[in-house]
């Protein structure tokens, strides 16, 4: 089934008749599906990431589809072309007000939202604290018992349709303020520290050994990350340049505290 929506939807994308009933129809189940928990648009395949290009055409499409639409929520007006996501108390998904999700997301029983906002094609893993004002953007997949904290934006990437999303693995922690965009993979268990920012061009230094390793998109399982800079030369001389740091890595007895601020600690870092 998924592989003849798939199909329809790709033809719809680059031959157009995005408006016709069969395009529609198809949209309209992939969105349900996405909703459900049923597909996703990246999965871990063989212990790599892979990237199911026709969900994120089948948001792009229902954008063109759609048309605006006034929705109230009690004292909330809304004016947008995506319903809200609902279901909760079926779904066992704690949903803290003024708290959004977009139909197409989806929020495994279990996770918890504080007023934070998930955007359309984007998947909460069980047992994930999505804290006050975090952001999840489109298409981002985040783990479970994941501790996305206040103010963590995470990025949207629905273009190019092959564009990997960001993805958050399971257990990991991501301290206040941090921003995560572009494609970025933080791998199972990783710690970032307060104001963490990493981008696909920005180098994650790994100053643990002897030698510094450099790494790109991708923060390592374990890795426990600070933001930091690096000194880089331009014609009006040499400068400070964002970079973030790897200082260490999560041990088997910090696993087994109750709280993974315990692991900044450790480290003397901000939480």
């Amino acid at each position: 089934m998924d592989e003849q929506l798939a199909q329809v939807i790709d033809a719809a994308y680059s031959e157009g008749g995005y408006d016709e009933a069969p395009a529609r129809r198809a949209v309209a189940e992939a969105l349900d599906l996405l909703d459900q928990g049923k597909a996703r648009v990246a999965e871990k395949i063989d212990g790599e990431w892979v990237v199911h290009e026709w969900l994120k055409r089948a948001i792009l499409l229902s954008f063109r589809q759609r048309g605006m639409t006034t929705v109230t929520l009690g004292p909330y007006e809304y004016h947008d072309k995506v319903p809200l996501k609902t279901g909760y108390a079926e779904a066992g998904v704690r949903v803290v007000p003024p708290a959004v999700v977009r139909h197409g997301a989806f929020v495994e029983k279990g996770a918890v939202l504080m007023p934070s906002y998930v955007n359309i094609g984007a998947r909460v893993g069980a047992g994930t604290m999505v804290d006050t004002w975090a952001t999840v953007g489109s298409c981002a997949q985040i783990g479970r018992n994941v501790h996305l904290s206040g103010g963590v934006g995470i990025g949207g990437v629905l273009e190019p349709p092959n564009a990997r999303p960001v993805i958050v693995e399971d257990d990991a922690f991501v301290g206040s303020r941090c921003i995560i965009v572009d494609g970025v993979v933080v791998q199972e268990r990783a710690v970032l520290a307060a104001g963490t920012v990493l981008t696909a061009s920005m180098r994650i230094l790994d100053v643990t050994g002897e030698s510094v390793v450099e790494h790109r998109g991708v923060v390592p399982a374990g890795s426990v990350v600070i933001p930091g800079t690096r000194q880089k030369e331009y014609p009006a001389g040499t400068y400070g340049v964002p970079c973030a740091l790897i200082i260490g890595r999560r041990s088997a007895s910090t696993d087994r505290k109750v709280s993974l601020n315990e692991v900044l600690r450790e480290h003397d870092l901000p939480i």
